[in-house]
């Protein structure tokens, strides 16, 4: 999808949702026995980007080209689909029997097209599984399901992102610019400090907790065998009143409960709020735009009680079903091979899943600039970094937890009861998901 902070953004539920006849039909394999796609690379290979054509169009052409080159029997038919409604195309595709042989996924959209037997596991898979060990742990199990062994998807470009402060604010809040918090215990005795000594203008944050925030607190998600949330626990509940006496006091931005990515980088430019997450981009953003601020701004690990960032993952899946498997094997291998990827990672604020590419001297040394600065705080997070969201966590999942967030922090709902109602619904949801 388009390159930005946050990677995983569409509603895996509708794919969910309209695969269960799929899944229940059994026209796939599952993709769970032993199988070797071994065999002449040949044939069309319909490969599926996520909202990548309009910035990237040179890069994926030559990628392409060069794979034409070398499997001369091979042609590449490349589809870019629009960010909005990927999901419900991915639905449809897969519904129709028409899903292409190569498909762009996160793994929450990964993760129901496993389940239907559409999404071909590398691990069982003789030509794929000898490529495993040419990615990160981490990332190779990035795909991974729970209830199914092996992982359903080559990984590709990872994400994380720092936390963008406003040193100058701090300052005038009469804390030290030179340290901004690292711990969640911190950040809220910060954030209350800020408020009040700024008389309620100033807030630290913008957002409510998320299920990553969670994560990063040090809240247990899931139960071992991952068939029940369980962030309701004493914990989790302790995230969401801590939060609240934040909102009350006015340290979260009073649209905490409605905000999204854009209207708190929006906010964060505006000077309203004081931290923010971000990438090279944003840097770049407000260098051009919002000057003033772009001399105050400090540059900080996200905060966390764990010790590991949070880590966004893409990857390239292979369709179960395809006509051209060792193909579509071969040319998921290709775009996500470390010569590629490192190429990739250097056009963009994105970075290679590929052992070892991350202590090449782009992402381990400082080049002097902003940019570098952020590419090389975010590889070092990256060789630690785990994915908090749990790849059963739908986007409808996401809404029930914001809205019952919302509801304790308006004080309609206690944190207990709230967190109680989300992990029913969450858990709900997942059984329909099946």
């Amino acid at each position: 999808m388009r390159i930005s902070r946050r990677v995983a953004t569409a509603t895996a539920f509708a794919v969910t949702s309209a695969l269960v006849m799929t899944a229940c039909g059994g026209t796939g394999s599952g993709g769970d026995g032993n199988t070797d796609s071994t065999g002449k690379i040949e044939g069309t290979v319909r490969f599926q980007t996520w909202n990548l054509k309009t910035n990237f169009k040179d890069y994926f052409e030559g990628v392409i080209d060069g794979f034409e080159k070398k499997y001369p029997d091979v042609q590449v038919e490349w589809i870019d689909q629009p960010a909005e409604g990927y999901a419900d195309k991915l639905s449809a595709d897969a519904t129709a029997g028409t899903l292409p042989d190569v498909v762009n996924v996160a793994p929450d959209l990964a993760t129901p097209l496993a389940k239907a037997g559409l999404a071909l596991n590398l691990d069982e898979d003789k030509a794929a599984a000898k490529f495993k060990d040419e990615y990160l742990e981490g990332a190779w199990k990035g795909h991974e399901m729970p209830g199914k062994t092996g992982t359903y998807a080559f990984p590709w470009y990872l994400n994380t992102g720092p936390m963008f402060y406003n040193k100058k604010l701090f300052k005038d809040a009469g804390l030290d610019p030179e340290k901004p918090p690292t711990s969640y215990d911190q950040l809220f005795a910060d954030s209350l400090k800020m408020a009040e000594n700024s008389k309620g203008k100033i807030a630290m944050l913008s957002n409510a907790p998320a299920i990553e925030d969670f994560g990063r607190y040090g809240v247990e998600l899931m139960n071992a065998d991952k068939t029940k949330f369980t962030f309701n626990d004493a914990k989790g509940v302790e995230l969401v009143e801590k939060y609240k006496e934040l909102f009350d006091k006015g340290a979260l931005d009073e649209q905490a409960l409605t905000a999204v990515a854009e209207s708190s980088g929006r906010k964060f430019q505006q000077q309203q709020i004081a931290m923010n997450p971000g990438g090279a981009h944003d840097l770049k953003t407000y260098k051009e735009e919002a000057p003033s601020l772009y001399k105050n701004i400090g540059i900080t690990p996200a905060v966390n009680n764990t010790g590991k960032d949070n880590m966004y993952v893409q990857g390239l899946m292979v369709n179960a079903q395809s006509k051209v498997k060792p193909a579509a094997i071969e040319f998921a291998h290709w775009v996500t091979n470390k010569a590629n990827q490192e190429e990739f990672g250097r056009q963009v604020a994105i970075f290679p899943s590929t052992k070892g590419s991350l202590d090449g001297d782009y992402y381990t040394k400082d080049d002097g600039t902003d940019e570098g600065r952020v590419r090389v705080a975010a590889a070092q997070a990256l060789k630690t970094a785990v994915n908090y969201t749990p790849v059963v966590f739908t986007e409808q999942m996401k809404t029930v937890l914001k809205n019952e967030v919302a509801k304790a922090m308006q004080g309609k709902k206690s944190a207990k009861q709230a967190m109680d109602d989300a992990v029913a619904e969450c858990d709900k949801l997942l059984q329909q998901a099946g």
